[in-house]
């Protein structure tokens, strides 16, 4: 398994051409740093000649009947269904996920791909009625809607399949290019979806999977004035300077949040402390929409908080190959020391530690932290780690205004048997989506999926993506016979 796993990891997909190069990048294993493979280190000069294939790729795509992309998609979720173990252990192996999880994230990455395929045929237009203006009695019409041309996939590391498949699946559904430029830490997964793409008999020059350091080839890629869209997961900062750079082109980012979850004293409290629990620390707490703030109402506070250590410290942290661990290492050691100086400032401040804080090189144990002022990096930024702060709050209201204060809004979760409380919730927490008694942490691939604020621009979800790749065109007939009626 691992053999042709590698040998496809050595080399890039470039145009419908697996291409090696003199300089790579070595991946590790987060684990141990143990060596995995080399990938291509890609040139300024590859990313050129992938933009400049694209051109031709995206009038292939376009050309593509809707029956042809369905088929491709299909048998690119089958071939990855054939090898989900292969997927999964790749996933498992260059990233933080532990076995079961990468074995979800390759059930998704199907999903996602076959919801492609359904979407696919459901691209639609509309008639309009012109002669609603004084005038164009002689008129007839309708828009459809069209492929933008080439995208660029900007992809992280913490879903290194599935994140690239909700890019990719939508864009070749829709008719367009695409070039994906991974995670340089978990670039195999990516690869491996282009096998399944060129297995599924994808004309070549449709995508490109171009492995490489950012500096080099990612300026490039953005500012490139024949990409005519930028889709984008990552930090906040990085968002920032690639909405700056990109020109007059379509923009869609995810950009992480910190998202809050409400419990309030008619919860049903097991329910909650188990998924928040999940939610805090799933991939290792390295999830956009992981749960960071938990805000308890003061009569059941110190219950909640008594349940939810008793379940962290239930949690299994160790290797993430065997089946029984919960949690694996964070992507590297430089990220965990990051997370460990967070909470070290939040503590010096007057942070209270109830478990967790401890750190053996990328490993770093589930952590929880109550008082935490709110001048503490930890409580304004997103920490993508497994740390979770608990806060007592007097009333609904307050825990409202707590949870909108910070410039995030990617999803939020309350907990209450009160329906008036959850509409009340809906209508005033400012995010992009509120989870009914879950937690933040739970989304499927059919929905739409991004935030506000600081969490992003647009909208993911197959259906929405294909949206923002796509554009409506107008036409309109001009009858010469309706003007003698």
């Amino acid at each position: 398994m691992f053999m042709k796993t590698e040998v496809l990891g050595m080399k890039m997909f470039l145009a419908g051409e697996w291409i090696s190069k003199e300089e790579t990048i070595a991946v590790l294993n987060p684990q141990d740093d143990s060596f995995i493979t080399n990938v291509p280190a890609a040139s300024a000069e590859d990313m050129l000649f992938a933009i400049e294939q694209a051109k031709e790729g995206a009038q292939i795509a376009a050309s593509m009947p809707v029956h042809q992309r369905i088929s491709i998609l299909n048998k690119a979720a089958n071939y990855i269904n054939e090898n989900s173990e292969k997927y999964a252990e790749t996933i498992a192996l260059e990233g933080s996920k532990t076995i079961r999880q990468a074995r979800a994230e390759v059930k998704r990455c199907i999903q996602t791909l076959q919801i492609s395929a359904e979407e696919a045929r459901r691209i639609h237009g509309e008639t309009i009625p012109f002669d609603q203006r004084e005038g164009s009695e002689d008129r007839l019409g309708y828009y459809y809607r069209f492929p933008i041309g080439i995208i660029a996939a900007i992809t992280p590391f913490n879903d290194p399949l599935n994140l690239v498949a909700h890019k990719v699946g939508p864009a070749i559904a829709s008719g367009n290019a695409i070039i994906v430029k991974p995670a340089t830490v978990t670039p195999l997964s990516a690869l491996l979806l282009a096998e399944a793409f060129e297995a599924a008999g994808l004309p070549p020059k449709v995508i490109s999977v171009i492995t490489g350091h950012g500096g080099e080839i990612g300026d490039i890629l953005i500012t490139h004035p024949a990409i005519r869209m930028v889709s984008f997961t990552g930090g906040l900062e990085t968002g920032e300077r690639i909405a700056h750079k990109a020109g007059l082109k379509k923009i869609s980012m995810e950009l992480g949040s910190n998202s809050p979850v409400i419990i309030l004293k008619d919860a049903d409290l097991p329910d909650a402390v188990e998924a928040t629990v999940s939610g805090a620390f799933y991939a290792v707490g390295q999830n956009c929409l992981g749960v960071q703030r938990v805000y308890i109402e003061q009569d059941i506070y110190d219950e909640f908080c008594s349940e939810f250590i008793a379940r962290v410290g239930q949690y299994r942290v160790g290797d993430k190959m065997l089946e029984t661990t919960d949690m694996g290492p964070m992507i590297n050691e430089k990220e965990a020391i990051r997370v460990e100086k967070w909470v070290n400032e939040a503590v010096d401040k007057g942070a209270t530690l109830l478990i967790g804080g401890k750190r053996e090189g990328a490993f770093y144990s589930p952590t929880v932290l109550t008082d935490v002022p709110a001048d503490c990096t930890i409580a304004q930024q997103e920490i993508f780690g497994p740390v979770v702060l608990l806060y007592p709050v007097d009333d609904f209201a307050s825990a409202i205004e707590k949870s909108n204060d910070v410039d995030y809004g990617l999803q939020a979760g309350i907990f209450t048997r009160d329906i008036e409380k959850a509409f009340e919730a809906i209508e005033k927490m400012n995010v992009g989506g509120i989870m009914i008694n879950d937690s933040s942490d739970y989304r499927i691939d059919g929905m739409p999926f991004g935030g506000v604020k600081g969490s992003g621009l647009g909208r993911e979800g197959v259906k929405f993506a294909i949206q923002e790749m796509t554009e409506p065109k107008v036409v309109s007939f001009k009858l010469n016979y309706k003007k003698s009626m």
